[in-house]
């Protein structure tokens, strides 16, 4: 299946990409979280706990499933003060 991958804030400057459309086989967010960080560094590091996950807009988690043509965006934790 084919998703758009989206990347926010420092977690874009890490892996110095703002989006890219991918060819997966991932059926969840965190299978795809591990496909992403088996590229190496800088993805490795990039995704920890802490990443937030969106799928078509709507707050997810690792278990979240995908389907073919979803939009994922990834972003780091939101601080407020």
């Amino acid at each position: 299946m084919t998703i758009r991958i989206f990347y926010f804030a420092a977690l874009a400057e890490q892996v110095d990409c703002r989006s890219e459309e991918l060819e997966t086989d991932a059926t969840s967010a965190g299978e795809l979280i591990e496909r992403l960080r088996a590229r190496g560094e800088p993805w490795q590091s990039a995704f920890d706990s802490r990443t937030q996950i969106a799928i078509n807009q709507h707050l997810a988690g690792p278990d979240d499933g995908l389907g073919d043509g979803d939009e994922v965006a990834f972003f780091p934790p939101v601080t407020g003060g």
